[in-house]
């Protein structure tokens, strides 16, 4: 047996269905969610489309198994690393932050924007969504804004999050030099987080 032969045997005997999703998630981090495909995945994981029909039925529950991936790890990443932060408007900075800073996962959420009409795709970013404006809300109430003053911060900050992916990622306007990026981001913050 060849040396490549043994190390995708040894490798799909390993492969797990998070594996795969990861795979995919990359892919759609490069390409977006039509490149998604069994065999492309399997040549780049270098396993067998056997392994593949070990852990999903078909291209569409890896897709969902991708989704789903996407948006647990999103949801413990952004959000479980602020729970410690008590003051919220420490905690709305660290958020604005940390957004500003995590380049893939806004690579894959602008590459599900462009998906929506896919039926896997829209209720993963509907709930991700509702749940990152529902958190924005919470946190401008908690920095001392009404409810509805509140709401049209949170609105107006996820605005400017999307707005800003698709000026840079889908409409390929010039990438900001480090120093103008972290100055946007401090006007952000100014602009948006209540100062008592």
């Amino acid at each position: 047996m060849s040396a490549t032969a043994q190390t995708k045997t040894e490798r799909s005997g390993r492969l797990s269905a998070e594996d795969w999703a990861q795979a995919a998630l990359d892919l759609i981090a490069e390409q977006g969610v039509a490149a998604v495909a069994v065999e492309p995945l399997a040549r780049r994981l270098g396993v067998t489309k056997g392994s593949f029909y070990w852990h999903f039925p078909s291209r569409e529950a890896l897709l969902v198994a991708a989704l789903e991936r996407w948006e647990k790890v999103e949801q413990e990443t952004v959000f479980g690393k602020l729970e410690a932060i008590a003051d919220p408007r420490q905690r709305l900075r660290a958020l604005f932050d940390l957004v500003a800073h995590e380049y893939k996962s806004h690579i894959i959420y602008s590459e599900l924007l462009k998906a929506l009409d896919h039926p896997a795709v829209q209720p993963v970013i509907g709930r991700v969504s509702q749940r990152r404006l529902d958190y924005l809300t919470a946190s401008f109430r908690q920095a001392g804004l009404n409810r509805s003053e509140a709401q049209h911060r949170a609105r107006l900050a996820y605005a400017a999050y999307v707005g800003f992916l698709q000026l840079n990622l889908q409409l390929h306007q010039a990438r900001l030099q480090h120093d103008e990026f972290e100055a946007y981001v401090e006007h952000v913050m100014a602009t948006l987080i209540p100062s008592s």
